[in-house]
């Protein structure tokens, strides 16, 4: 029976009736082995370890038991962690401790797939996690497609695969612009965080929070990561999505900081990060900092893009200098008449701006070179009467 209730992952109902059965049968060492894999699936690791010494202390070379203490390990720690307690089965193995697979399992997972495409393919089907494992390798080499397909015809049963699956549909739905995929993800995460037995872990709270991400109803987003914030403080996965989030509830100063807080090199040079984070300085009062970024970028549909977000967010709040730059370079890139008219009113701007004693009064040298970039005729109008007001209040060396 606890047998059944493990592999229909009812973890907690496993563990009951082994410790009932320890409280009679103490010499049943191997009962421990169960219990700490229990404790195990259900994130106790400190509680897992304790159990499996009773029965390390009696088999210390003991492959099964020496694999789940390194797994507790690379949970509690790191995979170096994991991987120095997985040596100690080379003092108690006669021959290459490497021939075991569930060893060569554990040790691609702890080196952070290192030889994946060697080492897993082979055990797709024993141990279960090597399909799982596999499909991660993909996730996190981009590789969608080969993701999808090993995981496309698999019949979820534990958290873990409703999870990853939800993960391959999502990045399919992203990446691909396949709406069908999301929606798909949005109800594998809404599966299992709203379930009875993961809503309030970890895992189910962020299912929830992926859910409402793909809904875009941030408001509820930030409920849940807020709830669980404490335990992702260096986790760049974490600090985008609730950076992201964040701004998109208007809480931009914290976005920015949230941001800034990514340590990921492959993060920083997406577009996304790049036009987010410019976002969030030009609502925070920094259009420069947004500018700069745009100066280092190189010439590209990103930049184009990036371009017409300066431009219409820093119009939209009053940061007409950066506004009119942006608008510039738009129209000498695209002559669309929408990038003129937002160039226009972007210098008239800055010009009111100076007359309120709001921006000095050199930034009129500006605006004039701005202005003779066009070829309309409205731009004499305007630099005439720029003049006559420059003129009538001392201001020379307009150029």
């Amino acid at each position: 029976m606890a047998s059944i209730h493990y592999l229909r992952s009812h973890f907690q109902e496993a563990t009951d009736i082994y410790k009932r059965l320890l409280l009679v049968h103490r010499d049943y060492l191997a009962l421990n082995v169960y219990v700490a894999l229990c404790y195990c699936k259900l994130d106790y690791y400190d509680v897992s370890l304790e159990i499996l010494a009773v029965y390390l202390q009696a088999h210390p070379d003991s492959a099964l038991a020496i694999n789940l203490k390194s797994c507790n390990h690379f949970r509690l720690y790191n995979g170096k962690a994991a991987e120095t307690e997985l040596k100690v089965l080379q003092e108690h193995s006669s021959g290459d401790y490497l021939d075991n697979d569930l060893v060569r399992h554990n040790l691609c997972v702890f080196r952070n797939g290192e030889n994946a495409l060697q080492v897993l393919p082979p055990l797709l089907e024993m141990p279960v996690e090597a399909r799982l494992n596999l499909v991660i390798y993909h996730l996190r080499h981009s590789e969608v497609d080969e993701a999808f397909e090993l995981i496309k015809d698999l019949e979820p049963s534990t958290p873990q695969e409703y999870i990853l699956k939800g993960v391959v549909h999502a990045s399919i739905g992203q990446m691909q612009d396949k709406p069908e995929h999301l929606k798909m993800a949005q109800q594998f995460f809404q599966l299992v965080g709203a379930s009875a037995s993961e809503c309030d872990t970890i895992p189910g709270r962020q299912c929830m929070a992926s859910c409402f991400f793909l809904l875009k109803q941030f408001d509820d987003v930030l409920i849940y990561l807020r709830s669980i914030k404490t335990y992702f403080y260096n986790d760049d996965d974490f600090q985008w999505n609730y950076s992201v989030a964040r701004a998109a509830t208007g809480e931009y100063k914290e976005a920015e900081e949230g941001l800034l807080l990514i340590q990921n090199e492959k993060f920083r040079q997406e577009y996304s990060y790049i036009s987010w984070l410019c976002r969030c300085y030009i609502m925070n009062a920094k259009p420069r900092l947004a500018w700069e970024m745009y100066l280092r970028m190189e010439t590209s549909d990103d930049s184009f893009n990036l371009l017409q977000l300066i431009a219409n967010d820093c119009y939209r709040m009053g940061h007409f200098f950066y506004a009119a730059k942006a608008f510039d370079v738009l129209e000498r890139l695209d002559p669309n008449p929408e990038f003129w008219e937002g160039k226009r009113g972007a210098c008239i701007g800055l010009f009111q701006m100076v007359i309120a004693g709001k921006e000095p009064r050199d930034t009129l040298r500006d605006v004039l070179a701005t202005l003779r970039q066009t070829n309309n005729p409205q731009c004499e109008f305007i630099i005439r009467i720029i003049r006559k007001w420059a003129k009538e209040n001392g201001v020379t060396r307009l150029g």
